[in-house]
């Protein structure tokens, strides 16, 4: 039996467990090793971390929890958890299993990337889904804005408070007449043509090539086709969830609507920031700590 597991080993997660260890609880991490922002080549907008990869935040996390004894960090996935009469118990890929008194969820989310040849080979490079992370980067350069219908037009409207030379491409699907018209006002152009694949060159984005008419030059892609999330465990636990599919947590703690699982990181799909998933893991795991305080007649 363990205080608390925790299913996810990013920023949410690990934030979690090192407030957890040094209040002495038993915490179980594990990490299926895919995190959404594994073809990032920067984390961007985490004060006293700017620009640190990604693997190399993370790897410095777990050294971080190598000097409290009660957390353990295992690479393996978490195939179920399902609460009994007044725990959870759970089951990992690797054969780990056994019970817990608590659970947070910090599975994160993936994102959907657009169906384009050549997309996979640039995404963290040239080709991104977050303007707050990547879009400093490119400022003064040619950049474009990829998303369905108005979807994709509300996306290239706030980019051009980032860039100044900014192009929406729609690839093939329809704009609304008010969509178009605040387009035009923000002074967007429109390449509404179906793109038959991206160009690049030295692993950067050169260009985006139409089925009809010239390419366009472009430096970056920014895109607006959704994410999901990485894990059904809050699904298959019950957890409520908003319109977004993010699942709904109490503000104050964290908590689910399942009393005794937590849910920190992009998993609430609140704002998407390492900076954000590490706060609210943080809070999480003094959340859970008082909870079981709680439980053991120690605060009211």
């Amino acid at each position: 039996m363990i205080d608390v597991l925790v299913v996810g080993g990013g920023p949410a997660g690990l934030s979690a467990a090192l407030i957890l260890g040094r209040s002495h609880r038993t915490v179980l991490v594990c990490d299926g090793g895919n995190p959404r922002n594994r073809s990032s080549q920067a984390i961007h907008a985490l004060l006293g971390r700017e620009g640190l990869p990604p693997a190399a935040f993370l790897e410095q996390g777990r050294r971080d929890l190598e000097q409290y004894k009660s957390v353990s960090v295992r690479e393996t996935q978490v195939m179920w958890v399902v609460p009994t009469e007044d725990c959870f118990a759970f089951a990992c890929a690797d054969g780990t299993a056994g019970k817990a008194f608590k659970v947070l969820l910090a599975t994160g989310l993936t994102d959907e990337l657009p169906d384009l040849p050549g997309v996979h080979e640039l995404y963290g490079s040239s080709v991104h889904h977050c303007l707050y992370c990547d879009g400093f980067e490119y400022s003064g350069k040619k950049v474009a804005a990829y998303g369905s219908g108005d979807k994709g037009a509300d996306l290239a409207i706030m980019m051009k408070h980032w860039f100044a030379d900014v192009v929406l491409c729609s690839n093939g699907t329809e704009l609304s007449e008010s969509a178009a018209a605040k387009l035009k006002r923000r002074g967007v152009a429109v390449r509404s043509e179906r793109i038959r694949s991206l160009s690049a060159e030295a692993s950067k984005l050169k260009g985006i090539v139409f089925v009809d008419g010239e390419n366009l030059e472009r430096d970056a892609i920014f895109f607006s086709t959704g994410c999901h999330q990485a894990s059904d465990l809050s699904e298959r636990l019950g957890c409520q969830r908003d319109k977004k599919g993010g699942v709904i947590t109490d503000p104050d703690t964290e908590e689910s609507s399942v009393p005794g699982v937590y849910v920190a990181g992009d998993v609430s799909r609140d704002v998407l920031l390492v900076s954000i998933a590490i706060g609210e893991g943080a809070k999480a795991g003094v959340a859970i700590n008082r909870s079981l305080l709680r439980r053991d007649g120690f605060c009211e």
